[in-house]
């Protein structure tokens, strides 16, 4: 395909590598880091096409922002951003999640009571030609353009060069929902599939109680990641994410190390999870097989919930971690009936229309 034709599906989107502060060089731009589904979306001659960030069609689960982009796009444009839903206090990642649906009856349902909206932040194509190749500076600006008069469901993310702005960004726009902030090279082009943008999230660490853990893989021997919980104020232990990062030889020591901490289910906490996201009371439970877990086996190992362990998180989901925690240190000197949801920072609201009124 030659450089100026039109980009046609899929194309790998250009990712992010994490950085622990914004950059302090000249030449960046700043966005805000959208908290929904990375897509990419091609409007031809005569459709929409939406594409998932690991290459497989979306339309299907959104058919009410495939819709409204065709009747706002001009044709033979093709851009990238984030699909995401909002609530009544930001952004709202749970119920984005829910339109991953099997069924079209539940998908027109949702479709209705929980519309998508769809984030521009680059430009990969337009009128009929390829801009990829453009610096990112010159694809924003004409991404500016090309979206002058856009209206909601479709918005342009807001950009600064601005590196004091885009901390203030990084403070307050969690609290609509936000992940954080995205820096990207004036000069760069667009790199699929390459990690050449930095995305800069918020750092915090929390205590959990160890309940239970996964085996690694196949094996028997070794771990493949530890179930955290933490208490509410009624006593109930939560299941609130994992963590997993472990070199081959810790994962062989953990399991060594918690065999004596293995026990059954019958007096576990969690001893209803079977079958079940939640039980009475919307207890968080380690999880059942579900559309999202890809036919994973989700079988988990109880264990007395007697270990306390350090995790490094970057925001919460509800009430759970929303990605992976990374294992920091065992805490030998906390009671795990320490390990309460109270320890964890409180962010403060933000209005989402503020984050587009940036």
């Amino acid at each position: 395909m030659p450089s100026s034709a039109l980009p046609t599906a899929p194309i790998a989107p250009m990712l992010a590598k994490i950085a622990d502060a914004l950059p302090t060089g000249e030449g960046y731009l700043f966005e805000p880091k959208w908290d929904g589904f990375r897509a990419l979306v091609f409007r031809g001659a005569d459709q929409v096409y939406l594409q998932s960030r690991d290459l497989r069609p979306l339309n299907r689960y959104f058919p009410e922002l495939e819709k409204a982009l065709q009747e706002a796009l001009p044709k033979g444009c093709v851009l990238d951003g984030e699909i995401v839903v909002a609530g009544k206090r930001g952004l709202d990642f749970d119920a984005l999640q829910q339109r991953i649906h099997p069924a079209p009856s539940r998908i027109a349902r949702l479709a209705k009571e929980t519309p998508a909206g769809f984030v521009a932040f680059d430009l990969l194509g337009a009128g009929g030609k390829s801009t990829m190749e453009l610096p990112q500076a010159e694809r924003r600006l004409r991404l500016e353009r090309l979206l002058a008069k856009a209206k909601p469901p479709l918005y342009l993310t807001p950009m600064t060069r601005d590196r004091a702005q885009a901390e203030e960004w990084l403070q307050k726009f969690e609290g609509a929902g936000l992940d954080g902030v995205i820096a990207k090279l004036e000069s760069a082009t667009y790199q699929p599939a390459k990690r050449a943008m930095l995305k800069i999230k918020h750092v915090r660490s929390a205590d959990c109680v160890v309940a239970g853990f996964r085996w690694y893989k196949e094996r028997d021997d070794a771990v493949g990641s530890l179930l955290l919980g933490l208490y509410d104020n009624e006593g109930v232990l939560h299941h609130v994410g994992v963590t997993s990062s472990f070199t081959m030889a810790m994962r062989e020591e953990l399991a060594r190390e918690l065999e004596p901490l293995r026990t059954g289910v019958d007096k576990h906490p969690w001893r209803d999870w079977a079958g079940a996201e939640a039980g009475e009371g919307g207890q968080r439970m380690p999880g059942a097989q579900s559309r999202w877990s890809g036919g994973k086996d989700l079988g988990w190992e109880p264990l007395r919930p007697e270990r306390v362990v350090e995790v490094k998180y970057d925001h919460l989901q509800g009430d759970r971690f929303r990605h992976a925690a990374v294992f920091l240190r065992w805490r030998a000197d906390k009671p795990a009936e320490d390990c309460k949801y109270d320890q964890l920072e409180v962010t403060t609201p933000f209005a989402l229309s503020k984050v587009f009124g940036a």
